[in-house]
């Protein structure tokens, strides 16, 4: 298992910030080759599950996930939202923070702890770096799409 943080402060209010972050289907839209589907129906909270499928071919998993707090941000609070994965093969938890920062803006932290059943830990250093670089870019993606 890995754990980083990556850390933003885009243009963007906190309740803006969190709706772009938190509308799960358009994650598919943020990661290259996948395709997310919600199992539960509206409204988003505690209990919410979906999948994220990534790959190409018959060379594909199911990253499949489950909110367990959901708490948006308001007046001037902080929102957390985490994930927690439950699938067969990635492994870990989530953990979606937007705060209030400078001038109005919101700063996001998106924390994460994730593996590969089966992996051995020798690949941990890779997963890593590429774990950072995949989520960054979509996070950054997620950002800027209105």
């Amino acid at each position: 298992m890995v754990t980083f943080c990556l850390e933003r402060t885009p243009p963007l209010p906190p309740d803006e910030t969190w709706r772009r972050l938190t509308q799960w289907r358009r994650h598919a839209e943020a990661i290259p080759l996948t395709r997310v589907t919600v199992l539960t129906s509206a409204p988003q909270g505690e209990g919410t599950c979906f999948v994220a499928r990534t790959g190409i071919g018959p060379v594909r998993f199911d990253d499949r996930m489950e909110v367990t707090r959901w708490h948006p941000p308001a007046d001037g609070e902080p929102g957390l939202c985490r994930l927690e994965k439950r699938g067969r093969v990635v492994l870990g938890w989530a953990e979606i923070e937007v705060r209030p920062g400078p001038g109005g803006r919101a700063r996001v932290l998106w924390r994460e702890e994730v593996g590969v059943r089966f992996l051995p830990h020798l690949f941990d250093p890779l997963l890593g770096r590429a774990a950072r670089a995949m989520f960054g870019r979509a996070l950054n993606r997620l950002l800027r799409m209105p």
